[in-house]
This record gives C-alpha cells, structure tokens and sequence, in this order.
C-alpha cells in the first residue's frame, strides 16, 4: 500500500471518530438539558384561566386533598396548591416541581385532575415513577397520604 492510502485510511478513520464523539455529546447534552422536540411534546397546552385556579368540583369536599407535600428528598417542606392546572414534575427548568435528583427526568412525572381525582402519570421516565411500592405504567389515580416516589423525591397529596 502507498503512504497516500494509508494517510487517507487514517484521515476517514479520524472523520469517523470525531462524528462518534459529537453524536456522543449530542445524546449526552439531550439527556441533561432535554431536546426541543420532547420538551414541547410533554408541555401542557395553554389553557386560559379565568380568575384564580380552584380544585375540581367533585374534590371541594372536607375530605379532598388540597396540597401536594414534598415529604422526602431535597425539596422536603415544598407545599404546592392543587388546581386545575397539572403539576410536571422533572429536572427541566420551566416544571411546577424542579427537582435535581440524579435518578429524576427532564420531564419525568405529571400529575392533574381527572373525574374528581387526582391522577399519576409517568411521561416515559428511565428509571420510573412509583405510587405506593407500585410502578406507575399507566395513569393511575392518588388516594390521599399515598406516597409517590421519583428518584429520591417522595410526595403526597394532603388536606
């Protein structure tokens, strides 16, 4: 073989390198920070809220939860009003409830109201939501006092 062979061989071999590097970087950039796509995929649709949030009917009675607790984790103490709008839970910036627990999604968890309850549901998380000892696949409804866990963070809907 001539030595211009072999100098293109190792500039085609150091193209293909360098492309393996930036498509790493790439994954590894879209993992912490989010991709666009996904981000306006899992964001809520606006919704015009006329005068203050207030919690479903069917959960105004004495015994509906009013407020999501923070029981566990770094945000321990954190109280959120419950209202119509849903609560995504995630390490991305613009979420109602930011969390920067290693284990936790950019967009891991949502939680709303639906037909007087309130429901879990996981937005394709890796390492997953769990209500109870039980893994959330599908949305699931919260009864009051039930710990729900992401990562390290446990929270629970109280009066």
């Amino acid at each position: 073989m001539s030595e211009f062979t072999l100098t293109l061989i190792k500039l085609a071999f150091l193209a293909v390198l360098w492309l393996f590097v930036i498509a790493a970087v790439g994954v590894i950039r879209a993992d912490l920070f989010g991709s666009k796509a996904a981000d306006r995929a899992a964001r809520p649709r606006p919704e015009r809220p006329s005068r203050a949030p207030k919690p479903p009917r069917a959960q105004r009675g004495g015994n509906a939860p009013t407020k999501l607790v923070v029981v566990q984790g770094e945000r321990s103490g954190t109280v959120i009003n419950l209202s119509d709008v849903p609560i995504t839970i995630g390490r991305a910036p613009d979420a109602t409830l930011v969390v920067t627990d290693d284990y936790a999604s950019t967009r891991h968890a949502r939680i709303y109201a639906q037909d007087g309850q309130w429901i879990v549901e996981d937005l394709g998380s890796t390492n997953g939501t769990y209500l109870g000892r039980t893994k959330v696949s599908r949305p699931m409804p919260i009864p009051p006092g039930v710990p729900v866990r992401i990562g390290k963070t446990v929270i629970e809907l109280r009066k």
